[in-house]
């Protein structure tokens, strides 16, 4: 009976096309290329690729989902503080309204008092007064009003002035959030358009390959998480001896008290779920972990791996310690937490859970020490 499946090779290509020609001259990519152009008269099974070129071709589409999930949350931090901005803006610009209206209401005052009072000149008005002497007081008192009049004139003229100002400057931050908006909206199709096409792939799997797939990621985890816990035994073994020899420092958060927080809050994570733009408790990316775990520790962290590469002291990969963040890839865009004995905790990526990882697993950038 034929097939119904859809061919790997045309998912594949049509997840290249998505994604531009550069973003997929994988190794993978090349592979079936060079199969689809094969005689027609060979085995239609042998255009498909292997399981590996699947494997690698879904990585590559995660890594660049993580890579735009990076870019939507730098898009997202500026766009909230874009909104809180504009927030504050119309705030000032309901208060300056206020404050026109109420510079209006006394230059209407006065403009009441002069129409009453007509258009009499002083003398007129002198000798008509039945009480000369009230005249005199009512003058003065005429006099001072007009110097306040003309205050009111000046300071509604400011104060229209100042709401105008604020007026346009709400309008400017308002269309700069529209476009902040915008590129939002934009980098996140880019995430799901990604994750659509590693879904596909992975959907065209048999049953068997996506076993032996899940059977080859649980023995990579086991063995990490064997490394890991080895790590963790030699530095409880570490500190057993520090407080046998008598070794000070109890009771204080220490650079190395605050790295057990930094860790601890990682391993109590374990197993939570990879969710794409996820800031915890419940699910987390990559760069929202790393920010909670050193939280834990009282340190604070910008948002996006791009930010966070920066913060602290870059050490040596020979000289890192636990704690330290570690960062992968040319353009930065994915981070862990390192444990130790080449093992790292990460929130890997959509459809994972936070594991241990090796740091080998990635193409490795550089390791930061942000206390």
């Amino acid at each position: 009976m034929a097939s119904h499946r859809k061919p790997r090779t045309r998912i594949l290509q049509t997840a290249a096309s998505r994604n531009g020609a550069v973003s997929v001259t994988t190794a993978a990519l090349a592979s079936v290329t060079l199969l689809s152009t094969q005689s027609a008269v060979a085995d239609p099974r042998d255009d498909e690729p292997t399981l590996e070129e699947v494997r690698q071709r879904v990585d590559t589409l995660y890594r660049q989902a993580g890579a735009e999930t990076q870019r939507y949350n730098a898009a997202k931090e500026k766009a909230d503080a874009q909104r809180d901005k504009v927030d504050g803006l119309l705030d000032q610009v309901a208060r300056r309204a206020g404050e026109v209206n109420d510079a209006r209401r006394a230059l209407g005052q006065y403009a009441a008092a002069q129409y009453r009072t007509g258009g009499l000149s002083g003398t007129a008005t002198l000798l008509l007064s039945e009480d000369p002497q009230g005249y005199f007081t009512q003058r003065h008192v005429m006099k001072r009003m007009t110097a306040r009049q003309q205050q009111a004139v000046e300071t509604f003229a400011e104060r229209k002035q100042e709401a105008a100002r604020k007026r346009g400057e709400a309008q400017r931050e308002l269309s700069t959030l529209t476009t902040s908006q915008d590129r939002l909206r934009e980098s996140k199709k880019d995430v799901q358009g990604k994750l659509s096409d590693a879904r596909d792939l992975l959907s065209e799997l048999t049953a068997e390959e996506k076993a032996r797939l899940a059977a080859a990621e649980r023995r990579r985890e086991a063995e990490a998480r064997r490394k890991a816990e080895e790590a963790e035994r030699r530095r409880e073994e570490q500190r057993e001896r520090e407080e046998e020899a008598g070794d000070p420092g109890g009771g204080t958060d220490t650079p190395a008290t605050g790295t057990a927080k930094v860790i601890a809050f990682a391993e109590a994570q374990l197993g939570k779920p990879y969710v794409w733009g996820a800031t915890g408790p419940n699910s987390y990316d990559c760069s929202g972990l790393t920010q909670d775990a050193w939280a834990a520790a009282g340190v604070s962290l910008p948002r996006t791996t791009y930010d966070q590469v920066e913060v602290g002291t870059t050490v040596p990969r020979s000289q890192m310690q636990p704690g330290d963040l570690v960062f992968f890839y040319a353009d930065v865009t994915h981070v862990g937490i390192y444990v130790g004995n080449g093992q790292m905790i990460h929130a890997p990526k959509p459809g994972d859970v936070i594991k241990y990882e090796s740091i080998d697993y990635m193409p490795f950038h550089s390791a930061v020490r942000p206390a």
